[in-house]
């Protein structure tokens, strides 16, 4: 049997039991609890209002970059920073 939870910090998931079978299937249902602390942090994280965007021009903007040689002979990291430069890029 495994059970796996990911989280992106330490001690943030706590309690975790199996509850038992899923109906007809040898799935188990798995019971956690998230752990957070008594004061929150307040974030200084600005959001988009994407009601009032423009994604016909977001998307010409995107599809005029030659992704083919952008790309090219680039690791998966190397090309997500590519892609995340050109998107933040068009973003404004």
């Amino acid at each position: 049997m495994l059970d796996l939870i990911l989280t992106n910090k330490e001690g943030l998931v706590g309690d975790v039991k199996l509850k038992g079978s899923l109906g007809c299937s040898d799935h188990e249902m798995v019971e956690f609890k998230i752990l957070r602390a008594a004061r929150r942090a307040h974030s200084k994280l600005t959001t988009l209002d994407f009601s009032r965007a423009d994604f016909g021009l977001f998307r010409e903007l995107l599809g005029r970059v030659p992704w083919d040689k952008a790309l090219e002979g680039r690791g998966a990291q190397d090309s997500w920073l590519i892609f995340k430069g050109h998107l933040l890029q068009a973003q404004e």
